[in-house]
């Protein structure tokens, strides 16, 4: 019973001994910085990364990150100086280069980012509130941004942080203004369609009444070409028949009533039967009613 006691015991100091010397020490990485808590208080500030002594059971290490974070706040309607409403979701980069006042203001990086976060936008807000958004989306942009910056570099040594870069990541319209600057464009394209479609349909018009008063030219000069033409043809013609008819004028009488027996019967197979008379013996000659 002793001996089982007895190992008992050693077997306690040993792992109480375990506990102590594991405790006693820790290892700080090259992405973190440490700082040393003596029931809750600072005691001491280890930036350098390597294996560390603390006091076991009384002290405690907390480790922040040395490294470059990002801070991204919550996204936020602002108002211009235009009267437009805007969504502004803007970041930032920073570093902790005081741990100590780090934690002495703010703990960890969870309640830095919401403190800041807001010191952050409202910066932005009181800022892009002397601007319209036509000059927010131009070139003078990069000096907004660089006015943010300044107001917000001057909270950054409360925080024990150095602030590497702001920016104003995206600007959205609000679903009312987006709408009221479509329904506007909508109608300034509207508008311009209604603009150019008037003039084409001027312009059509122009053209369509060019083409007819060159259409009634043309066709009054050919017509008065044709009449010109027809008549000198007609007199010609007058001229040529007036000489044939002197010519021979008995041939001129036979060949009209030839000329007028087609037209009267035209290509019919019908048979003319001419009785003896003064138009039979004219072109005929006498006939002979014996035979």
């Amino acid at each position: 019973m002793r001996f089982s006691l007895r190992n008992i015991i050693v077997v306690l100091l040993v792992f109480i001994g375990f506990l102590t010397f594991t405790g006693a020490f820790f290892i700080v990485n090259e992405t973190k910085q440490a700082i040393v808590l003596q029931f809750g208080d600072p005691r001491k500030v280890i930036t350098e990364p390597g294996l560390q002594f603390k006091i076991p059971f009384i002290q405690d290490a907390v480790f922040l990150d040395s490294r470059l974070l990002n801070l991204d706040p919550q996204p936020e309607e602002m108002i211009l100086s235009d009267q437009k409403r805007i969504i502004v979701d803007s970041f930032a980069r920073y570093k902790i280069v005081n741990p100590l006042k780090f934690f002495q203001t703010v703990r960890n990086e969870a309640t830095f980012s919401d403190s800041f976060g807001r010191i952050i936008n409202a910066s932005v807000r009181g800022v892009i509130a002397q601007y319209s958004l036509a000059s927010l989306l131009s070139d003078n942009r990069i000096n907004i941004m660089n006015e943010i910056q300044d107001q917000i570099l001057g909270n950054e040594d409360s925080f024990g942080v150095e602030i590497i870069d702001i920016r104003i990541g995206r600007t959205d319209l609000t679903e009312q203004v987006s709408n009221n600057v479509y329904q506007r464009m909508r109608s300034e394209r509207e508008k311009e369609a209604n603009l150019l479609r008037a003039e084409g349909e001027e312009l059509s018009k122009e053209i369509v009444a060019s083409a007819d008063r060159q259409h009634t030219v043309i066709i009054a000069e050919a017509e008065r070409t044709s009449s010109i033409l027809r008549g000198e043809g007609d007199a010609e013609k007058n001229t040529i028949l007036a000489d044939a008819y002197g010519l021979d004028e008995e041939f001129f009488d036979f060949l009209r009533t030839m000329q007028a027996c087609r037209d009267t019967f035209g290509d019919t197979k019908m048979s003319m039967v001419i009785a003896p008379g003064q138009v039979c013996e004219k072109f005929f000659g006498e006939i002979d009613t014996d035979n």
